[in-house]
């Protein structure tokens, strides 16, 4: 199967030989803050970058029918939109579209000679292999003719749940060379920058696991949850298969009900599911997230003073596990009529999370607490500002107490204004690995709910200079983003990604 390494930005477009590169490192990198972070548990239980028994999933046919099917003459189509040229001994190499039927084409422009070809290859994957997706519609120019093109061939595999891309590349005859234009797609399922990039998102849901392959398991509950969130704010329900899907194939996994080893895990799994409850009114949903945040309370003692362990092992109390511990809880008591249980957990966990010292003088929550229940001073993940945010207005929600929400504000502002998260006013977590570019999208959706919760909406220009930014700075053809929103462009994943549709879907 042909790879293809990330292309860089909108307007680099590759000339490459005509053998395949090598392949791409699918390898999870740890460094600093990584997948496979507690050593005191055994190997089976840590984290994986998927769960155990998946398997690659079988191609999108080769031959597509959707409003029309593969091979459809250009001459037929309503709407001509050029995506891009690109230029290979005096060729002018361009991938044009037809918005109207979700259909592309190629062509050959310029100093064209006979034998010159022109084709398109089309992938399911977000652009990284394209298989039986290659040399579409491989045309060579006939004597006596200039400017040629292909036939028409659809982006997506709508029957098959295929989410596509185009690109059109060229070589002149007897080069080896050829020249390919970047990786675009037509405005179906993207016609704003929520749905382009929610569009890219899905390009990397594996139909086989029913999770996002480049990323792991607590990271695909968050790449569902931004969907489903991108799903109730524009109205695009085209990957509302997406929740099903991936609870049928993953409810088994691990210990069941979405439930391992690790505390955060669990609750980023019961909040996902809790919006697919608010989505689809399917109890379902709404009992595997009480079965989460049951299975959490287990982990809830008095050492020092109170509080979840983050994991199983029982040796690390920290702000992440502990801020979603009083958001499920809280979120549940909302979705519960007569419930007292899992509101009396919620305040009891606000009350430990406040007095716990993990938020520290700057107002800034740091990773966790030291043996001795002390601020171990650990880096203030972006995340570990967000959702205190979250479950903060879920409290309220629940309680009517506008302490809760002058509380929430401070926090905001702290946040929004230090200089350590935003440099050059731009929000960035300094981090690799497979977790950290989680971080951002989480923060942003936690700072959107507070904002939707105060009148006078105090964000709304922080989130959209960050929307903006990495819109006009950090995107890719494909509408693919990258970490750092400040840019530039250099590679994606579904981690990355979920982070942006959060991102856009906080923006509005």
């Amino acid at each position: 199967m042909l790879r293809a390494a990330f292309l860089a930005s909108t307007l680099v477009f590759s000339v490459v030989p005509v053998t395949a590169p090598p392949p791409v490192d699918s390898a999870v990198d740890c460094d600093y803050y990584c997948d496979d972070r507690d050593p005191s548990l055994p190997l089976s239980a840590r984290r994986s970058p998927h769960r155990p028994g998946t398997s690659t999933p079988p191609a999108p046919a080769a031959v597509v029918c959707n409003r029309y099917c593969d091979a459809r003459d250009p001459a037929l189509a309503p709407s001509n939109r050029l995506a891009q040229t690109v230029v290979v001994a005096g060729r002018q190499v361009s991938l044009r579209f037809d918005d109207t039927d979700a259909m592309g084409w190629g062509a050959i422009a310029g100093a064209v000679q006979p034998g010159d070809e022109v084709w398109l290859d089309r992938s399911f994957d977000a652009g990284v292999s394209w298989g039986a997706g290659s040399r579409l519609g491989d045309t060579a120019v006939p004597p006596g003719f200039g400017d040629w093109r292909t036939m028409m061939f659809n982006v997506d595999d709508w029957a098959g749940l295929g989410v596509g891309l185009l690109r059109a590349c060229g070589r002149p005859a007897g080069s080896s060379t050829i020249a390919c234009t970047s990786w675009y797609r037509t405005t179906w399922n993207a016609w704003d920058r929520r749905t382009a990039a929610a569009t890219a998102l899905m390009q990397r849901y594996n139909l086989s696991t029913g999770l996002f392959d480049t990323t792991g398991w607590w990271n695909s509950a968050n790449a569902l949850n931004a969907v489903i969130d991108n799903i109730r704010l524009t109205g695009m329900t085209g990957y509302r298969y997406a929740i099903a899907r991936t609870y049928d194939l993953n409810r088994s996994a691990w210990q069941g009900d979405f439930i391992n080893d690790y505390n955060d895990d669990v609750a980023w799994w019961g909040l996902t599911w809790l919006a697919a409850y608010d989505l689809t009114g399917d109890s379902r949903y709404l009992a595997t997230a009480k079965a989460g945040a049951d299975h959490i309370f287990r982990f809830w003692d008095s050492v020092c003073g109170g509080g979840i362990w983050w994991s199983s092992s029982k040796n690390y109390k920290n702000a992440i596990a502990n801020s979603l511990y009083v958001q499920l809880n809280a979120a549940l008591h909302n979705r519960i009529l007569g419930d007292t249980v899992y509101l009396q957990r919620a305040l009891a966990g606000w009350t430990w999370f406040l007095n716990s010292r993990m938020i520290n003088s700057s107002g800034l929550v740091n990773d966790g607490l030291t043996s001795t229940c002390a601020n171990n001073n650990r880096t203030p993940w972006s995340y570990n500002q967000g959702v205190p945010l979250a479950a903060l207005v879920e409290l309220h929600r629940a309680t009517g107490d506008p302490s809760l929400l002058t509380k929430a504000r401070a926090l905001a502002d702290a946040s929004t204004t230090s200089a350590f998260l935003n440099p050059g006013g731009i929000l960035f977590d300094d981090g690799g690995g497979g977790d950290v570019p989680s971080f951002k999208g989480i923060y942003v959706r936690g700072l959107a709910a507070l904002n939707r919760a105060l009148p006078d909406r105090p964000y709304t220009s922080y989130l959209r200079r960050q929307a903006d930014t990495a819109h006009a700075r950090d995107r890719s053809s494909a509408d693919s983003y990258d970490q750092p929103w400040a840019g530039p462009f250099q590679r994606s994943d579904a981690a990355r990604q979920h982070s942006a549709v959060d991102l856009m879907n906080a923006a509005g």
